[in-house]
Parts: C-alpha cells; structure tokens; sequence
C-alpha cells in the first residue's frame, strides 16, 4: 500500500544523507558493509486519518537481529508531528532482544505527512530508519468504538478475537473498501467487502490476534475508503498458560423486586492470556443464585461467556450476597466475586372492578367492599360516574366482598348488587 508523501519529504532526505556520510566516515569499512541489524514490526507505521488537534498512539517492536549487542543512544524525527516515547537512552539491547515503543501522530494541519523516523545506535546500521505516515483532517469519516484494542497475553498456538464497531456519523454514505492489517498475527474474519454505510449506519467488524511467536506485538489494522485505523496490541506466550479470570461489572444490582417473584441480570465472565475452567460458584444468600449453570466450565484464551444471577426474594428489606467463582485461574489466590444486592418488597394488588350500566337514568354508583357479605363500607368519597372501579387498598392474603348500588338525580340509592368475591394471592 502507497501512501502519500508530504512536500517535506525531498528536504527531510537531503538532511538524512549528510547524517549518512558525517557518520559513515566516522566508521570502519567493515561496519558500513555489514547486514542492518535492527528490524522492526511492524515494518512501517500508517496512522491513517487524524482529526487535527487530537492524537493517536502505535507501538513499533524494535529487535535486535543481530549476533553482538548494541547500544541506543538517540531516536529522533525531522517532524514534531511525529514523536517516540523514548525509554530511558542510551539502553543496550542485546542479540535477540526487542523493545517496544510507542509512537504518536499529533497532526498540525490537513493533509497526509509521511517521515523517516530515525534510530542512532553504534551497530551495523548506525541510523535505523521506521517509515512512519499519516493524514491530518478536520473529521473522520468513520468512528470506531473502541478507539484500540488489547488483546492481552494470548497462548502461541491459539486464537483471541475481538470486536470494533464502525459508524458513519456523517451526512454522506461511505463505502469501507479493504482491511490491510499490519502484522501477520492479526487479521480481520469479517465483515465481508466492500461495504457502504449510509449515514448513521454501523458495522462490527471481528478481528483476530494468533501470536506468531512469544512477545509483544503491535500493529495497526488500516480501513481503505475512510483511510482510518484502529491500533490493536497483543502478547504472545510460549507454552500452555493459563489465564486471568474477570468478571464484569464488579457489582449487580437488582432494584426492588416482589417477595415471591424473579429477577435477572447478567454477568459477563472473560479469560485473557490463556484458557480458565470455572469448576463451581457459591453465594453468600439463597436469595441469589445462578440458576440452570451447568459447572464446571471453560472459557477459551480471549473469550467471554455470559451467565445469568437471578434474585428471588423470600422477605422484605434489603437484601446482599457475595458470588465467588472458584477456578484455575493464574489470579485464583485471590478468588473473583461478584457483589450482589436487591430489595425485596410486598407485591403490590388492586382489583379493578367493572359492571353493565343501569337500566334506569342515574346520577352514579357507590362502591362497598366487606369482609363479610352483606357487611360493607363504601370505597368511594364522591358519586362515581363511571361503570368501573379500581380498589388499590387491598391487602395480600384477604377475601373481600364487593357490592355497587346506582343512584339517582334526587340522591335515591338502590339496593346492593350481587355480591362478587375476590380472594388476593
């Protein structure tokens, strides 16, 4: 992929070559000779669109790839835009070693600025050059949700995937055309292109970390059509590791929820750096409980799996509980759990209560209600005028009788109705 040069770049060279042979004649001829020994991954860094103003952050692997140490005395770029967050120099760095540094694209103006950034070191490649490049607008023409993502430490040998969301938040449609990730470790599983994206729509976008080889590895993964990026991270470990054990959120809390009745909320549980098998669950209150878990379980290396709490209050008041997990988890000494906390309440009842109008003119009806048939009190403070009533002060467990008589104009009540009889769970 072809990325456009600033103006800059032709001055930016000339300067580069007079460091060249300042410093090359200060060398043996047998070092000028020799095979470059610093590499880098990825091989060269696209930051993609940038809104003026803000910035955005990637990590290049300097390695070693020679066979004798060498020392690091300065990084520098002609560009301000551009800058390293330099470890502590001048560091040595021994054969085979790496080092990861973060470098950031702080775009000053609109328009794409591309720049050699430069390595001093006394190896064999005295000044160690990271093609580096990146486009400063007004806008992006797409947002991602998350802005980055960090796979953690995932096992050589398998698999970790995570997610993205792209939306077109702008007026116009935009059409994704390609992915182009910048390392062999990451790659993008779907969705399949191209795809356009009409104002306001979205796309989630499912990207993969397989770790090539023990060790840290950065990159970016560049969205050809909008020109954005998404700087995505990873660790690859050797051998069988096994993981962290999270959870999310670190608290639930359920409301007020009727004695006698259910409610649900969900937990999402995620395994980084390697495999984790939850082998039970426990809580504090009966009242709490995982319900329909099949245990034990395993969550594979970047995965996550959701379960299901349910609070099921057996009396009022305020009610708390601790769910531990207990698994293999490499932070297992320190056993996960979840905080849990609800209301349980009295259910609250009404009866509603509806009858055919009077076959005679009436002004209104009255309600009576009694615990016994035949023995009532009026519920109603003034005429109702309506043929329905809703009693909201019955109590949970109680029988009630209930009666209506009809009113005229000139204040002559009627008889009571049929009575009718409604128990309240």
């Amino acid at each position: 992929m072809r990325l456009p040069r600033s103006s800059s770049q032709p001055l930016f060279r000339s300067v580069l070559i007079s460091f060249l042979i300042a410093l090359g004649s200060m060398l043996p001829l047998g070092a000028r000779a020799a095979a470059q020994q610093l590499s880098f991954s990825p091989k060269f860094l696209s930051f993609g669109s940038v809104i003026v103003g803000q910035t955005e952050t990637q990590v290049v692997v300097v390695t070693n790839a020679g066979s004798t140490s060498l020392n690091i005395s300065a990084i520098g770029s002609s560009s301000s835009e551009f800058t390293v967050s330099n470890p502590n120099l001048p560091v040595d760095l021994g054969a085979g070693q790496s080092l990861a540094l973060s470098v950031t694209f702080a775009p000053t103006g609109v328009g794409w600025t591309g720049e050699e950034g430069i390595i001093f070191s006394d190896g064999s490649d005295p000044m160690a050059r990271l093609v580096v490049a990146g486009n400063g607008v007004k806008r992006e023409l797409l947002t991602a949700t998350p802005l980055s993502l960090s796979f953690g430490q995932v096992p050589v040998g398998t698999v970790a995937t995570r997610s993205v969301v792209l939306q077109n938040d702008n007026s116009g449609s935009v059409t994704v055309k390609a992915f182009w990730p910048q390392s062999r470790g990451f790659l993008v599983k779907h969705p399949a292109l191209p795809v356009t994206l009409t104002s306001g729509a979205s796309i989630t976008v499912s990207i993969t970390f397989a770790p090539q080889a023990a060790g840290f590895d950065g990159s970016s993964i560049f969205i050809s059509g909008p020109n954005v990026d998404i700087p995505v991270t990873g660790t690859g470990t050797s051998g069988t590791t096994t993981g962290q054990l999270t959870i999310a959120p670190n608290a639930l809390s359920f409301g007020s929820v009727d004695v006698g009745a259910t409610a649900k909320e969900s937990v999402s549980m995620s395994a980084t750096g390697g495999s984790v098998t939850v082998s039970s669950a426990s809580s504090t209150n009966s009242q709490f409980a995982i319900p329909g878990s099949s245990l034990p379980l395993t969550i594979g290396a970047g995965q996550t799996l959701t379960l299901d709490v349910v609070f099921s209050p057996t009396q009022t008041g305020t009610a708390s509980a601790k769910l531990t997990f207990a698994s293999n988890a490499s932070n297992a000494s320190t056993p996960v759990t979840e905080s849990l906390s609800g209301v349980g309440i009295q259910p609250q009842y009404s009866v509603v209560l509806s009858w055919s109008p009077s076959s005679s003119a009436v002004a209104g009806y009255n309600v009576y209600r009694g615990l016994t048939s035949g023995s009532y009190s009026r519920l109603n403070s003034t005429l109702n005028a309506n043929t329905s009533y809703t009693d909201n002060t019955v109590a949970s467990g109680t029988t009630y009788y209930y009666a209506a008589t009809a009113v005229s104009s000139s204040g002559q009540e009627s008889g009571y109705s049929t009575p009718l009889k409604v128990v309240v769970p």
